[in-house]
């Protein structure tokens, strides 16, 4: 894999994965235009390291306030450790991989979610239906502007508990973003704008570890059984993490600029034209 093709998954990753549009759908589509083998222990070890570079820009840009919330005493951790503890979103994702595994594959050895992943007819109307959601959830917000925060527009429980649940139904369904899904279910419960973008991503920081790992438990085995030699590899991995840490903070402030400004609906906007355009990418044949 050349370094130029390295540098363009790693933007694309950076800006797609913190922006509301799914990174795993923008890349799919990017592995498939430069001919790519999404499965082949290169390309795992290198989308491990991409999403490692994307979760550190993500500590990194929103680290001053969540220790201002978060950390700032015991009790503050441990009423958002027992947030997260109480989401659905392990229950939910995880119910829903095995259910998919156990029908779609019940007669295929050893099949797993991940082989669902590179079907551009299923990523196009994921899209879309992230697509609608985040054009809902922008314009109620804009005829139902939150203002400062206040208890009545906070996290509680049950608020929680829905966000982590929609948070739950995206990691199956490449295409339905995470960001996307879990910020405009924030804006639809009525949580002010900044409070919903900042939760949606420190679970994206308690998620993401238990994705990279599963990641790199299935890089192990592919290299074991094919005898890959992943050191030609692991300098390119190392700079498209970085790559991707930068784009990831550019995408972090132009998320927050327009969900700030009102423009929260035109990322749903984008999904819907970028479901079309996977659609009419499937249908020439990638």
């Amino acid at each position: 894999m050349s370094l130029l093709k390295v540098i363009v998954l790693a933007i694309v990753q950076g800006l797609a994965e913190l922006l509301p549009v799914s990174s795993s759908a923008h890349v799919v589509v990017t592995e498939k235009l430069l001919g790519l083998d999404p499965s082949s222990p290169p390309m795992t070890l290198l989308l491990v390291m991409l999403h490692t570079g994307t979760m550190v820009a993500v500590i990194a840009y929103f680290w001053p306030q969540w220790r201002g919330s978060y950390f700032q005493s015991g009790a503050a951790f441990r009423a958002f450790a027992w947030q997260v503890a109480t989401f659905c979103t392990a229950v939910i994702g995880a119910g829903i991989v095995k259910i998919i595994e156990r029908t779609l594959w019940r007669n295929v050895p050893q099949a797993e979610i991940e082989d669902l992943f590179g079907h551009l007819e299923f990523i196009a109307p994921a899209l879309a239906a992230a697509g609608v959601l985040i054009i809902i959830a922008g314009l109620f917000e804009r005829r139902h502007p939150v203002g400062a925060l206040s208890p009545a527009h906070d996290l509680n429980t049950q608020r929680a508990g829905v966000i982590g649940a929609v948070q739950g139904l995206c990691l199956p369904f490449r295409g339905f973003s995470r960001s996307g899904a879990t910020i405009s279910t924030g804006l639809l419960l009525g949580v002010a704008k900044s409070r919903a973008e900042a939760f949606s991503f420190a679970l994206a920081v308690v998620l993401t570890p238990p994705v990279v790992a599963r990641e790199a438990l299935r890089l192990l085995r592919a290299a074991h059984a094919g005898g890959a030699d992943l050191r030609s590899a692991a300098l390119a991995s190392v700079l498209g993490a970085v790559v991707a840490f930068l784009a990831g903070l550019l995408a972090l402030r132009w998320l927050s600029r327009w969900l700030e400004g009102g423009r929260w609906y035109w990322f749903g906007v984008y999904c819907l034209l970028a479901a079309g355009a996977v659609a009419l990418l499937h249908r020439a044949g990638y």
